[in-house]
């Protein structure tokens, strides 16, 4: 079960230059494919039955009235029942402002993607609520558990998309732990080659869940002509429309709490038009800054990725347990809550 080592470390901030090599890939054999889609539920015929076919009269029929009696019609179909609200972990149907949504990512194949994949996971989630004390700011905090769901890697694959899904059995093991510490699960998607909205339909059966969000990283959302590792991946507003359209619809048809949609955004160029983003009755858009630096390198980009944040979308941070700080002292909550607006999404990888 090995993992095959590359650059998917960002460079600091400032330097907008990727490393050279691979991104850290998890073997195919290793992670099962998601789930597709299921399927709806079957359609109405719209064929007459064999009775009432039998019961049509003839042209050659006799005009004796018949004394049979006549057939019953066949009954309408009943409308699905509109299922039961469902809330959120800590209560709720609404995520903001109620909440600030504090969290680790990772995949538990590699410590190098992140604090979550290390050690026992109800060891992180207790970490994960030690921190959201400090970041509360007057807010409830619901803990979320970033699970990497679609790693992009090295090799391109049997599809040549450079990327492999992690299997339902390891994202069911994370929901679980999820559920204990009544936090919510994050699938992050980096799609590689292959649609970033394709790759967050193939998690619906996860999404179909009231504590299942999706985060997007744009980063390695590249193009056929373009390696992960080597140069920046893009997405647009209209394609986090898109996908945020696609989750509204879940939460509507099935009654579900609102629901985070983390785009994470480590330089300008990587998210274009963001100002086209629409605003989602049952979807809270969140742009997370990321990019490893310094505190003020960090906050530097902070802010000038803050300058065109639409009204429709909330603002997030990311930081590096151990990247952040070989630039200089990691940032405390106090100083990540002095920054303006506040992040309401807080994660650490």
């Amino acid at each position: 079960m090995a993992l095959h080592q590359s650059a998917r470390r960002r460079p600091p901030i400032h330097t907008r230059t990727l490393r050279t090599g691979a991104v850290w890939a998890i073997s195919v054999g290793m992670l099962a494919g998601c789930s597709s889609s299921p399927t709806g539920g079957g359609t109405v015929s719209a064929e007459p039955s064999e009775s009432s076919a039998a019961a049509a009269p003839s042209s050659t029929a006799s005009t004796t009235p018949s004394t049979s009696p006549s057939p019953s019609p066949s009954p309408s179909p009943t409308a699905e029942p509109t299922p039961e609200q469902q809330e959120l972990p800590r209560g709720g149907v609404e995520l903001f402002p109620d909440y600030r949504l504090v969290g680790f990512s990772g995949h538990p194949f590699s410590p190098g993607l992140g604090r979550l994949g290390i050690g026992a996971i109800d060891e992180r989630a207790a970490e994960i609520e030690a921190l959201g004390t400090e970041l509360a700011g007057g807010r409830k905090v619901l803990p979320v558990l970033e699970l990497i769901a679609v790693v992009v890697q090295a090799d391109p694959g049997a599809d040549g998309a450079y990327r492999t899904r992690t299997s339902d059995e390891i994202i069911g093991e994370y929901l679980e732990a999820a559920r204990r510490h009544d936090g919510l699960l994050l699938l992050n998607v980096q799609p590689g080659r292959a649609s970033m909205a394709d790759e967050v339909r193939a998690l619906e059966k996860w999404l179909a869940e009231p504590d299942v969000g999706v985060a997007i990283d744009p980063e390695w959302d590249i193009t056929a002509e373009q390696l992960p590792g080597q140069a920046y991946g893009h997405t647009s507003g209209e394609e986090i429309n898109e996908i945020a359209a696609y989750v509204d619809t879940l939460v509507k048809e099935k009654n579900l709490p609102q629901k985070p949609l983390v785009f994470h955004q480590v330089a300008p160029g990587v998210v274009s038009n963001v100002g086209a983003i629409q605003e989602y009755e049952g979807v809270e858009v969140i742009r997370s800054v990321d990019g490893i630096g310094s505190a003020s390198m960090k906050i530097e980009t902070y802010n000038l990725l803050m300058e065109d944040l639409p009204p429709t979308v909330h603002a997030g941070f990311k930081l590096f347990f151990e990247e952040d700080v070989v630039l200089g002292p990691l940032m405390t909550p106090p100083e990540v809550l002095a920054l303006t607006p506040q992040p309401e999404y807080v994660l650490y990888e």
